[in-house]
C-alpha cells in the first residue's frame, strides 16, 4: 500500500513558505524618504528667499534710478547710503542662497538683469522716438519761415523793378517831350517877333550850342526880318535812342512850311533831327542839334 506521509511531505516541500520583511531595511527607506523631502522643502524655502531678495534688490534699484533721475544734481547723501546699504544686504543674501540654487538663481538673475536693462533704456527709447518729431516739426518751421522771407523777397523784387520800369517809362516820355519840343522852338519863326523867337531858342538850349547861337542871334534876327520868314514846324514822331538820369539822345522826324518874300508858300519840308538833352535843375534842355539824312 502507498504511503500517506510520503504524499504529504511532498505537499509540504512544493507549498511556498511566506517572505518575512525586514525592519531595518523599512526603517532605512523611511529615514531616506524623510530626509529627501526635508531637503524639497530647504530647498524650496531658500529658493522663495532668494526670490525675495533679488525682488527686493530689482525695486532697490529701480527706486534709485528713478530717484537719480529726478532728483537735482544736490540731492543728499544719506538716502544713497542707506540705499546702497540696503543693496549690500540683499545682495549678500543672494549670495547667500544662491550657494544652494546656482542654477536657477543664474537663470533668474540674467532675466533680472535683462528687466532692469529693458526698465532702463525704456526712457532713452521714448527720447529717441520723440527727437525725430521734434526736428521734423524745426525743419518744417524753418522751412515755412524760407518761403515767406522767399515770397516776401520775391515780392519786393518784382515791386522794385515795376517802379524802376514806371521811373524808366516816365523819364522816356519827358525826354521824347523835350527833344519835341526844342524842335518846334528851334524852327519855328516869324519875322513879325523875331527877337522874342531868337531869346526863347537860347533860354531852351545849353552848353556849346547856346553859346554859339547866342553870338549869332542878332545876325539871325535880322535875316529873319529882311526875308520876312514865317516857318511853321509839326513833329511827326520823337523817340529816345539812348539815356541816363540826366542825358538822352533822340531823333526827331518833323515837316516845316516856309513862307518868306522870296516866293516860298507853305512848301513842305521834311527833317530829321538827333537831338542831344541834358537835364538842368526842373528843366531838360537841348544842348546839341544834328540835322540827318
Amino acid at each position: 500500500m502507498p504511503s500517506f506521509r510520503r504524499r504529504a511531505s511532498v505537499a509540504d516541500a512544493d507549498s511556498v513558505a511566506p517572505t518575512q520583511q525586514d525592519p531595518e531595511r523599512s526603517a532605512d527607506a523611511d529615514e531616506a524618504l524623510r530626509l529627501a523631502e526635508e531637503a524639497e522643502a530647504e530647498a524650496a524655502e531658500a529658493e522663495a528667499r532668494a526670490a525675495a531678495a533679488r525682488a527686493r534688490a530689482k525695486a532697490i534699484r529701480l527706486r534709485k534710478q528713478a530717484e537719480e533721475a529726478a532728483a537735482p544734481s544736490g540731492a543728499p547723501e544719506a538716502d544713497e547710503s542707506a540705499d546702497a546699504t540696503e543693496t549690500v544686504d540683499a545682495t549678500e543674501t543672494v549670495d547667500a542662497t544662491e550657494a544652494d540654487t546656482s542654477e536657477a538663481d543664474t537663470t533668474e538673475a540674467d532675466t533680472t538683469q535683462a528687466d532692469t536693462t529693458e526698465a532702463a533704456d525704456e526712457p532713452a527709447a521714448r527720447s529717441r522716438r520723440r527727437f525725430p518729431r521734434i526736428r521734423w516739426k524745426i525743419v518744417a518751421a524753418v522751412l515755412a519761415i524760407l518761403l515767406i522771407l522767399g515770397f516776401a523777397g520775391a515780392s519786393g523784387y518784382m515791386v522794385w523793378q515795376h517802379r524802376l520800369t514806371e521811373q524808366e517809362q516816365q523819364r522816356t516820355a519827358e525826354y521824347a517831350a523835350a527833344a519835341r519840343q526844342s524842335v518846334v522852338t528851334l524852327m519855328s519863326l516869324d519875322f513879325n517877333k523875331a527877337q522874342e523867337d531868337v531869346q526863347r531858342i537860347i533860354d531852351n538850349t545849353t552848353g556849346q550850342f547856346r553859346d554859339d547861337f547866342e553870338a549869332q542871334a542878332e545876325d539871325f534876327a535880322k535875316v529873319a526880318k529882311d526875308s520876312k520868314v514865317i516857318t511853321e514846324v509839326n513833329v511827326n514822331v520823337a523817340a529816345v535812342q539812348s539815356m541816363t538820369d540826366d542825358t538822352a539822345t533822340a531823333i526827331v522826324s518833323a515837316t516845316s512850311r516856309v513862307t518868306n518874300a522870296a516866293g516860298a508858300n507853305q512848301e513842305p519840308r521834311s527833317w530829321r533831327l538827333l537831338v542831344d538833352l541834358v537835364r538842368e535843375g526842373d528843366q531838360i534842355k537841348m544842348s546839341k542839334v544834328e540835322f540827318v539824312p
